[in-house]
């Protein structure tokens, strides 16, 4: 390997770094590459049960995700989830 080569290495690895973010899933931070991932990626990443529903806070709001779906990550996302049988009475406590 030659020097450009290592210095190439060294920048691609450095602009890697730069693209993983940290989201939180279930209160827990877990780092993820920026840019469109699958829910199931999101899932297995926080720990999140395959049979579970995973959903977004927005605005204190829960956003449920299909399960075949994709989101785009930019950084700091905030993801709760819970069984597909509780959406109905599931209520995240609203931070202040």
């Amino acid at each position: 390997m030659n020097q450009e080569q290592a210095v190439a290495g060294k920048n691609e690895i450095e602009r890697q770094r730069q693209d993983v973010v940290a989201i939180s899933v279930n209160n827990k931070p877990v780092e993820i590459h920026r840019g469109r991932r699958e829910v199931s990626e999101i899932k297995i990443k926080g720990g999140v049960p395959a049979a579970d529903t995973l959903a977004q806070v927005v605005s204190g709001e829960l956003k449920p995700l299909p399960d075949d779906g994709s989101i785009v990550i930019r950084g700091e996302e905030v993801f709760l989830s819970y069984p597909k049988d509780a959406a109905a009475s599931y209520r995240p406590s609203r931070q202040r």
